[in-house]
């Protein structure tokens, strides 16, 4: 996987400036590894700002204008974005009762996918990660930014899906926080970026001690300013233990430089729980 990130990495340096466009959001009325992904907040989520802010307006400015100093990878609007294009109907009639996932998608600077995992998923999610996993198929980013430049860089997300008064309502968060997600709130989480101004070079599957085909998933406690700079890191827990994935995990991040959280459209300081998960 890494040399694909680091191929595709390399490809997409050449791309074109892309433009700026607004956050996924869907009204309230209203891993598995998979060579597709994203996605975005809901109505909680952030609309569009300027400057710093997560999000800008839709093609209308010139390819030449400059670029926000920061901005997280996000998902368009649109009919046809993701939380559109999930068949809430489908899934009420097929028995999808309440469930929520957590799923991460490494994000090409030029918005493409390179890869997607889902994880974390509540009990009887199923139908719920196979239709996620179907409308991200062909998905596009709007691409992360750091230091006014479009970057690779890595979303986490969670979708979550509840039937209310008969009701089927998806959520789709930009960030994987419990009490977050709780308050629905208006935060975007931060995400390690591949670029000028880091030296992160994405996830490496410690080859060397594991010796048979495991998945592994470390916890890492993070602190980062409200610049991207990680000031501190450790370990909260590690499944499978003993066979390397915890240190595979400390060596990754321990030099990475993250696109900042936003809270309301601001780039903000935070600590977070950040799940890192391997795969042969």
């Amino acid at each position: 996987m890494f040399r694909l990130w680091l191929t595709l990495a390399a490809t997409a340096f050449a791309a074109e400036i892309l433009l700026a466009a607004e956050v996924e959001v869907k009204p309230a009325a209203s891993p598995t590894k998979s060579a597709s992904s994203p996605s975005n907040k809901p109505a909680a989520s952030p609309a569009s700002r300027p400057a710093a802010s997560p999000s800008g307006t839709p093609s209308a400015t010139p390819a030449t204008a400059q670029l926000p100093q920061y901005r997280p990878a996000l998902l368009p609007l649109g009919p046809n974005s993701v939380i559109n294009r999930i068949d809430e109907a489908g899934l009420i009639r097929d028995g999808q009762k309440d469930g929520s996932l957590y799923f991460r998608c490494a994000v090409s600077r030029t918005g493409e996918i390179l890869d997607t995992w889902t994880y974390h998923q509540s009990s009887d999610s199923t139908l719920l990660e196979r239709e996620l996993v179907r409308c991200l198929d062909r998905a596009v980013f709007i691409p992360a930014i750091y230091d006014h430049e479009m970057v690779d860089a890595f979303f986490f997300g969670t979708v979550t899906f509840k039937v209310v008064d008969g009701k089927p309502r998806v959520r789709i968060f930009a960030n994987q926080e419990e009490a977050e997600l709780k308050k629905e709130s208006d935060f975007i989480g931060p995400q390690p970026f591949i670029g000028r101004g880091s030296k992160f070079e994405g996830l490496h599957y410690p080859n060397d001690t594991v010796t048979s085909q495991l998945t592994g998933i470390v916890e890492l406690g993070i602190k980062i300013d409200a610049t991207g700079k990680l000031l501190d890191l450790r370990i909260v827990s590690e499944y499978p233990p003993l066979v390397g994935f915890r240190r595979a995990a400390a060596e990754d991040f321990r030099v990475a430089t993250f696109i900042p959280a936003f809270r309301e459209g601001k780039p903000v300081a935070c600590e977070i729980t950040l799940p890192v998960y391997y795969e042969p």
